[in-house]
């Protein structure tokens, strides 16, 4: 119950919005990421503005998202912050009861509630790039020699040359 009280500000009631533009702006730390319980992304400082265009009963629902989250290094796996922008998009409308369909979501008539929350996270983690790496000289120096050695280790294993034959044949015209 906790989370739910601390996602409270990303619960945008569209029956009070007015029709045309609302623009909200939200600021998304540490805390927000605790409060939606994010297992990729724990830590992080955004700043998101969401446009809502309303039109009647249909809303348009625009992200803009710019900040660093903080993620593991894939070399050393010490923190490291990676800067992030992310821009997304959704439809609303009010039904029956709340549902989501690719990019649709609806939501109960009566109720009259969207929440932002894991929207905007998943736009977030949608937008990390997939290689996570330190700048050159800013890797955990002590795991780097320990990823070396390692890697020293099966380089000096020998490799069985498994060349085709045919292949040593050609190599031999080409040397002559």
């Amino acid at each position: 119950m906790e989370n739910m009280d601390r996602l409270k500000s990303y619960k945008i009631d569209l029956h009070s919005l007015k029709e045309g533009v609302n623009t909200l702006e939200f600021r998304l730390d540490d805390e927000y990421f605790s409060a939606v319980e994010a297992e990729d992304v724990r830590q992080g400082r955004l700043d998101a503005v969401v446009e809502i265009v309303r039109k009647a009963s249909l809303f348009e629902v625009n992200f803009n998202i710019k900040g660093t989250v903080v993620v593991p290094c894939d070399l050393c796996l010490d923190d490291m912050e990676q800067p992030v922008e992310a821009e997304s998009r959704l439809v609303a409308k009010f039904g029956k009861e709340n549902s989501e369909d690719d990019d649709l979501v609806t939501v109960d008539e009566n109720e009259g509630i969207l929440d932002v929350s894991w929207f905007m996270y998943e736009s977030i983690v949608l937008n990390i790039p997939i290689k996570h790496v330190h700048a050159p000289g800013k890797c955990n120096r002590e795991m780097m020699k320990a990823l070396e050695a390692h890697s020293a280790t099966r380089s000096d294993v020998e490799v069985e040359d498994t060349m085709d034959p045919r292949w040593s044949e050609l190599l031999k015209i080409k040397e002559n």
